[in-house]
């Protein structure tokens, strides 16, 4: 991996031809009528809300403003596929100790949308005994924890504390990381600076770790096709201080991308013709294309202009995590 300034044009394509293929894709986004009852979450509402969290954060940071707009336009969808929330309020009512009904809408609070039934039943919910039980999947937890504070609500652990449970926490040995692994310690990355938009929470030891082997990783990945854990692995290196750019890395992946914007998540792209079947094979690493190029062309900018003296998230110092500030 390289320092400077990247190439801001293939990044502003990859983006563009993404969010252009998301957008055409909306038809498999939306919600079934019976996506409160027996449907599967992970078929309906995980898509939507992996929607809603990408192009909410594409629509805010990118500097291109066409793209913005875009990407604003799949956010105002998710939110409409919502009925304005109240789908928040019928999910938190059937299952007060589920945690991704808070996952989903702390994802919309996080841009100034609320439902006042959704947000009364979430102050009590996430107040019962059951709901501040310990939980198994520590950067699950993260989550939950950002949800919380999205929302205005008391973190129910101490994210520093759950933090250094993870993968990344921990600090494993990365020959040790197996594919599972390795996207966990994305996720803890993504969860800890709030999808790059906080980037000074990362530590420099954790910065210092990733920089020393996510070009392993990333090697290792490619020679697998996994587009979409080189897309994650490509946005973890974007939140680096002083992000260094993979160019090797950057056009493989462009490569990869079809000329309908999608992404295939590992290998090719199904070649069956099934609309439905290509939806699921290539949503998820056609986002994560687009948020991972957007958080370089971020990193693009800062390069060319140079780092803002004091800033932390441009140096790599520390910062508190949510709980340590909280009363």
């Amino acid at each position: 991996m390289t320092g400077g300034r990247g190439d801001p044009g293939l990044l502003d394509r990859m983006v563009r031809s993404s969010l252009g293929w998301l957008d055409e894709a909306r038809g498999f986004f939306r919600l079934p009528p019976n996506v409160t009852t027996d449907a599967d979450p992970n078929l309906t509402l995980k898509p939507l809300g992996e929607l809603a969290e990408l192009t909410q954060l594409i629509g805010v940071l990118h500097p291109r403003d066409e793209i913005r707009q875009a990407a604003r336009g799949l956010f105002a969808f998710a939110w409409n596929e919502t009925r304005d929330g109240e789908l928040f309020a019928e999910l938190i009512h059937g299952e007060p100790f589920a945690t991704y009904p808070v996952e989903l809408y702390g994802t919309f609070a996080q841009a100034g949308l609320r439902h006042a039934d959704a947000d009364a039943l979430v102050q009590t919910t996430t107040r019962l005994r059951g709901w501040r039980v310990a939980r198994e999947d520590h950067t699950r937890t993260l989550n939950v924890l950002n949800a919380e504070r999205r929302l205005g609500l008391r973190q129910h652990a101490d994210f520093a504390s759950v933090l250094a449970l993870t993968g990344l926490g921990r600090l494993p040995e990365p020959w040790t990381l197996d594919r599972k692994s390795v996207y966990g310690v994305t996720h803890d990355v993504f969860h800890l600076t709030d999808w790059g938009r906080n980037r000074q929470r990362l530590s420099p030891e954790f910065a210092g770790y990733l920089r020393l082997w996510l070009p392993s990783w990333l090697d290792t990945w490619l020679e697998e096709e996994m587009w979409d854990l080189v897309g994650e692995l490509l946005a973890v290196t974007a939140c680096l201080p002083a992000a260094p750019f993979d160019p090797v890395a950057w056009q493989r992946l462009a490569t990869a991308q079809a000329a309908d914007g999608s992404v295939p998540e590992i290998g090719a792209a199904p070649s069956s013709g099934d609309p439905a079947e290509a939806f699921l094979a290539c949503y998820h690493s056609t986002l994560v294309t687009a948020f991972a190029a957007t958080l370089a062309r971020i990193a693009c900018d800062e390069a060319e202009a140079g780092p803002v003296a004091g800033d932390p998230a441009l140096v790599g110092g520390r910062t508190p995590c949510e709980s340590e500030n909280a009363p």
